[in-house]
């Protein structure tokens, strides 16, 4: 391959974001009232989402597609412009609507309703024809080109085979996210991307088994003229079968499934991706599926970045950077900040953590798996004598962080002088607030600021019989 840049062409969209809570059912209707707390947030998607995931890995893209002339289309290309794709083959036209999809998240990330805007009919082969004629006049730049079919009318049969078609005058590879049931839209490209339900659909076979589901990808590949179809499969993982090979799979590596929106678009960007930087296809097929695993524990489409499947992928590799962080100086935050601008989901507890035993370990363990990252808001000194009394704590502050920063599933130990953690979780914002014990969650300290974010509110069981209340009487009695 010549280039090294991908081509993106298929349906963009623009995906809208409104947080807010439900607290009662209107008198109009039974419907829910929806109070918006003011957070809103703007992100490219279909299409689009798949061009700045790629952007995000660090390759160059451009995007070949159609939107209207309307505030929604000038939105996503300014959102666009701003991740440096490439947006000069977006054609625009008076005669569409640019696809809209608004949802309303509520408390713990629950999806309230979604209002969709679009324009599904198909695109005229003429309304494109000067982007394609850029295309192929630049055609030495690209090394890949990825479809992205959502069926919203810019991948039609003509515009999907033409490009194809030019592809493979080329020697260039093309990737398909399939979603039409027409299998001739799709044929000679190099690698077809369908779920189960799009295999069965494509094929008209059943897709129940793992067997099933070989077999019907390896029915696609000869109709279509294809050497690979990629077939995702949920919590199931992924299956490739390569023509005339044996079927090779890879397992599920999700850990708890917030949103499934965008996790199709991650995993295609990261294959696409990792090919065109050289990569075979088993090994950018692994990296796509730990990536498609990330996307499902965030909320609603968002960027996953590299960093983040490194560390997903080789989890002893972390940065060694200092876990111990002292949130009162100015800068404090900012290592914190940066990793959850890049998207990693934060957990946050405290406690004292006196004498550390088995209950805390298992506490702190099932924690972690809530996110990315575990923070610990810890006591001082001043603060356990005040809340727990007279020859409390047993061991100081930096006996405690320094047992706490041991542990490897910790990423952040913050010591916090005040009676209660609330002015540590404003300051850090997290994503999943988690405490132990028996509470319920309006007694939770915190738990109102973090669910008016978006963010959730977990309660994990303590240990029967362990505590450092117990521990202490039992060393006292001798």
């Amino acid at each position: 391959m010549e280039g090294k840049k991908i081509l993106v062409a298929g349906d963009v969209m623009l995906d809208t974001y409104h947080f807010g809570k439900v607290n009662r059912i209107s008198p109009e209707a039974p419907v829910p009232v929806f109070l918006e707390t003011g957070k809103k947030k703007y992100v490219p998607g279909g299409a689009a989402n798949v061009a700045v995931n790629i952007a995000a890995i660090g390759v160059s893209v451009d995007l070949c597609s159609v939107v209207g002339m309307d505030e929604t289309a000038e939105a996503l290309k300014s959102l666009l412009a701003e991740q440096k794709i490439g947006i000069q083959m977006i054609c625009e036209t008076e005669q569409r609507q640019t696809t809209n999809k608004v949802r309303f998240i509520g408390p713990n990330h629950q999806q309230i309703l979604r209002a969709d805007t679009e324009d599904v009919r198909d695109i005229s082969y003429d309304v494109v024809e000067k982007q394609i004629l850029e295309i192929t006049q630049h055609i030495r730049e690209y090394g890949l080109f990825l479809l992205s079919d959502y069926r919203k009318g810019f991948l039609t049969e003509e515009i999907a085979q033409t490009l194809i078609k030019l592809a493979n005058q080329h020697q260039i590879p093309v990737l398909v996210d399939v979603k039409d049931k027409n299998i001739q839209k799709y044929h000679g490209a190099m690698l077809l991307k369908p779920n189960r339900k799009e295999l069965s659909d494509l094929t008209g076979m059943s897709t129940e088994s793992r067997d099933e589901v070989a077999a019907a990808a390896e029915y696609l590949c000869n109709v279509a003229s294809c050497q690979y179809v990629l077939t995702t499969l949920g919590a199931e993982g992924m299956l490739l079968v390569e023509k005339g090979c044996v079927a090779k799979e890879i397992k599920s590596v999700a850990r708890e499934v917030y949103d499934v929106t965008g996790a199709g678009d991650t995993s295609i960007a990261y294959l696409a991706a990792e090919l065109v930087m050289g990569k075979d296809i088993m090994e950018a097929m692994e990296i796509s599926n730990y990536a498609a695993g990330l996307q499902v524990s965030k909320v609603g489409t968002s960027i996953v970045y590299p960093e983040e499947v490194a560390h997903a992928m080789h989890p002893l590799q972390r940065d060694k950077e200092d876990k111990r962080l002292n949130f009162y100086q100015e800068d404090g935050l900012e290592n914190l900040k940066k990793r959850q601008r890049m998207g990693y989901k934060v957990v946050f507890s405290n406690g004292c953590f006196d004498i550390l035993h088995a209950g805390h370990i298992s506490y702190l363990k099932e924690a972690k798996k809530l996110g990315d990252l575990l923070v610990l808001g810890v006591n001082t000194d001043a603060s356990v004598h005040r809340l727990k009394g007279k020859g409390r704590p047993v061991n100081g502050l930096e006996d405690r962080l320094i047992l706490l920063s041991a542990l490897e599933y910790v990423d952040y130990v913050v010591p916090f002088q005040e009676d209660t953690p609330l002015e540590l979780i404003k300051k850090i914002e997290p994503d999943v607030l988690v405490k132990g014990g028996d509470y319920q969650i309006d007694a939770i300290v915190g738990a109102k600021e973090v669910m008016e974010r978006g963010g959730k509110v977990q309660i994990l069981p303590f240990v029967d019989g362990k505590s450092t209340t117990h521990m202490i009487e039992k060393i006292q009695k001798g």
